[in-house]
């Protein structure tokens, strides 16, 4: 039996009878794959870090301190996880605290630096978001840990992820569209557009959607960007929504270029999105953890301090955190 797409709007061009797509062209030929992993093993790349682990251990990562102040902000656990604090709620993105972004333990790219919180020592948690259904984005274990312990959390995701997590014991479920948004505690949460695509088997490429989110409490509108390349349609956001206080923006999985380019940002264009939103306060993210690309673990947040000095030599609104570091709104 041929799989129909269950939430087909043929008004939108980002749904297909078949799943859903991106809105511009932005895909591989075919061969692209295996041209890369061909490339890739015979450079034996990535590269470990120029000093070596522990000492890339030791710059950027710190285990999170948990603060008692009612500001809004945001720690970054590392790749796409975060821990949110807006208008007095917990929100938690993208956790992968297991020790490797894979369905199977034993093999899949594997962490290089260790969580820098565990489930039992998070706050009470409201809400559980998730951009789209990649390992490095949606870990079952750590989704089954997190149900465990909040058993009435809140989780939001993209259109065609709801029965896997309510499959899981999630009894509060909210699947959105780009565009959609829902009011909840006092905020306004609004899935938007990314540049990507979704599979978790070999059977359903694409037939879930991703997404980005605009968190908006009473003082700030955060945007979490998820995983994208970059395209000007991100640039309707702000358009639509409303100024950008706040941005987590990717900077991580980037090489080689030529491959990754359609579906992840690099650090060049993380800052030139910056520059177009009026230069928000903003970190980037998706890097740190995983080695998804050709480039070494430190070598995005080395490309984006130099695109930042190149561009906006006195800058303090573009900052660079340590895995586990805390960032007042």
């Amino acid at each position: 039996m041929v799989w129909k797409n269950p939430w087909y709007d043929p008004s939108l061009k980002h749904h297909t009878p078949a799943g859903f797509r991106n809105t511009l062209p932005a895909g591989h030929q075919q061969g692209d794959v295996e041209r890369w992993r061909k490339e890739r093993k015979s450079a034996g790349l990535p590269k470990p870090p120029a000093l070596g682990y522990d000492a890339f251990l030791n710059q950027w990562w710190q285990p999170v301190t948990l603060n008692a102040l009612p500001e809004d902000g945001v720690w970054w656990l590392g790749h796409a996880s975060m821990l949110l604090r807006m208008d007095g709620n917990y929100l938690l993105t993208d956790p992968v605290f297991s020790r490797r972004a894979s369905p199977l333990p034993f093999v899949g790219p594997e962490r290089k630096t260790p969580p820098a919180i565990s489930v039992d020592k998070l706050p009470q948690l409201d809400a559980l978001v998730i951009s789209h259904n990649h390992y490095d984005h949606l870990d079952a274990t750590t989704v089954r840990l997190l149900l465990r312990r909040f058993p009435d959390l809140h989780v939001f995701v993209p259109l065609g992820l709801a029965s896997w997590f309510r499959g899981r014991g999630a009894k509060n479920v909210t699947e959105l569209d780009w565009w959609q948004s829902i009011s909840w505690q006092g905020m306004t949460l609004t899935a938007v557009p990314a540049q990507h695509w979704s599979m978790r088997t070999p059977w359903n490429r694409n037939r879930s959607l991703w997404c980005g989110w605009v968190f908006e409490s009473r003082y700030h509108r955060f945007w979490f960007s998820g995983d994208t390349g970059y395209t000007p349609e991100l640039l309707t956001i702000p358009e639509r929504l409303g100024k950008i206080d706040a941005a987590a923006l990717p900077v991580g999985a980037y090489a080689p270029r030529w491959f990754m380019s359609v579906h992840h940002m690099d650090p060049q264009s993380a800052v030139a999105l910056w520059q177009q939103l009026g230069a928000p306060l903003a970190f980037p993210i998706h890097w740190g953890v995983f080695e998804l690309g050709d480039e070494s673990l430190e070598e995005p947040v080395q490309e984006l301090n130099q695109a930042l000095a190149n561009l906006a030599p006195v800058n303090d609104s573009f900052r660079t955190l340590k895995i586990g570091e805390y960032l007042p709104f």
